[in-house]
Parts: structure tokens; sequence; C-alpha cells
């Protein structure tokens, strides 16, 4: 079986944590690749180093070691290579790792295969300024549309099937799958979403408005914003938590159910609600 481990190795937890992954799944004659950047780093151990596109290629498995931040960037690239991800908890939260870093032992019920895999739907978002695409994204979390420069309100405008869906002046809307219901989304006051729902959920943030709630849509709608600034202000899109994409005036952002699911990899017996419980509620790892 062969894997790829994608981590920040700068962190010295992160490093060690690689470090005991590497030498388990070696021991159990597995072929494990690091990214070329880390082979200053671990190179006194592994041998196997490559650009980062080819460690999806390679791979059975992609392995995302630290926060939630990193498992969505690994899980999403992984779907569009068609592979599996798993997440080893390196961070904080850790809310779609499937190992905590005291219980690597469970690496060696993924090499024996008892392991189930959850399906999480994405977004494709796609900047178009007249009739062309200027930039495009998938999203496993969220996509974001914001103010950009100054804290000033701006107004937003979503059509569904060419009807006015929502209306509101705010610093920014975010659409999120089932999956990032659990981050920007909720801190921003929306529901939670069980990942194996059809749904994205729109949520406004600090919008002027007593009456601006979150509304649920049915993933196969296709959603065109549309968002109004002054001349001194610049929306941006933001996907997953990358880098920005400016918005251009009159622009529109469209948003849509993406060809590609992440697979993520899931070990232990507990659901989605305990997890829930444990680690947003009571704040437990």
């Amino acid at each position: 079986m062969i894997f790829s481990v994608i981590a920040d190795l700068t962190n010295k937890e992160t490093e060690l944590i690689a470090r005991d992954v590497y030498n388990l799944l070696s021991n159990k004659g597995c072929k494990v690749y690091f990214s070329n950047n880390n082979k200053c780093i671990i190179g006194d151990i592994a041998n196997d180093f490559c650009r980062e596109p080819e460690l999806y290629e390679l791979c059975d498995i992609a392995v995302a070691i630290g926060g939630d931040g990193t498992t969505v960037k690994v899980a999403k690239n992984a779907a569009i290579y068609g592979k599996l991800a798993l997440g080893i908890n390196g961070g904080r939260l850790g809310f779609l790792s499937a190992i905590e870093r005291n219980e690597l032992e469970l690496l060696n019920d993924v090499i024996d295969g008892n392991y189930k895999t959850e399906e999480r739907i994405m977004i494709e978002a796609e900047v178009i300024d007249g009739n062309q695409v200027i930039a495009s994204a998938h999203c496993l979390n969220d996509a974001v549309a914001s103010r950009g420069d100054f804290a000033r309100l701006i107004d937003f405008r979503i059509n569904s099937e060419e009807r006015e869906l929502l209306s509101v002046r705010a610093d920014g809307v975010i659409l999120s799958t089932p999956t990032g219901s659990t981050a920007y989304s909720l801190a921003a006051g929306g529901p939670i979403l069980s990942p194996d729902l059809n749904s994205f959920v729109i949520t406004a943030i600090c919008p002027h408005s007593l009456m601006t709630r979150s509304i649920v849509v049915n993933a196969s709608s296709v959603l065109e914003m549309r968002v109004s600034s002054d001349v001194s202000n610049h929306a941006i899109l933001t996907c997953d938590g990358d880098k920005p994409i400016a918005i251009p005036n009159d622009a529109v952002i469209r948003f849509s159910l993406s060809d590609y699911k992440a697979r993520l990899i899931k070990i232990k017996p507990e659901n989605f609600y305990e997890i829930v419980k444990k680690k947003i509620i009571e704040g437990r790892v």
C-alpha cells in the first residue's frame, strides 16, 4: 500500500507525528512519500520525495497531518485525483480527523482495510466577467464573498433559477457545504448540517438586518451572486481559506455542485453528532 504524507513539517509537533507515522507504515512494508519541501527536515529517515501533485498521483491514500485546514486541502486535492484522504490531528480541533496524535496504532486498521469511507459533496465556484470564466475553484468547506479593503458593508444579491433568493447588505456571505457547516458558517450563526445531506447553507456575515437568517438550499440548485460595493472597496471571493480572488464590478459568481466528492477515511465508531458534542460543544479531543 502506498501512502503520501502532506503536512507542514516546520511545525515541530507535526514533524514528530510524521516521523511516527513513517516508522509505523514503513515497518509494515508500506511505501511512504513526502513532498520535496520536506526533504531537509525528514530526509534522515525517509527516502521517497516528489512534487506535491505527484503525491496524489502515486498514492492509494493521502494522509493529512495537521488541523482541519490541512485536512480540507488534502481531501479536496485527493478528490480531484480520485484518492482517499486520512486526517491525523496535529492541530487544535481536528473535527475532520480520523485519528488523534495518541492513536497512531489505528493506522494498522487502515493497512488491513478495516475502515469505512464518508463521501462529502463540494461546491464549484466560478467568477464570470462578461461571458468569460476568469477564476474557478472547488470548495470542500465554503466559498466566502466578502468586503475587501475597508470595513464598510456591501450589497449581495443571490438568484436561483433567475429568481431572487436573497438580497442583503452585510460584511459578506458564506456558501457552505455540510462539511463546512461546522466551521465559519457556524461561527456566523449558521446551522449544523449532517454531512450526508445534499444541501448547501447560505449565511450572511454581520447582516444589517434584524430578520436575515441562514437559508438551506438543495445542492442541485445553481446559484448566481452579484456584489455591489462603492468605488473604493473591492469585494473578494475566498474558497476554503485559499488566496482571495478579486471580484470585478458587474461580475457574476456562479455556485454549483462540484463533480468531485471528497472521500474521508473513518475508523472509529463514533457518529457525527457524538463528534459535534465532544469537539464543538465540550471542546474535547
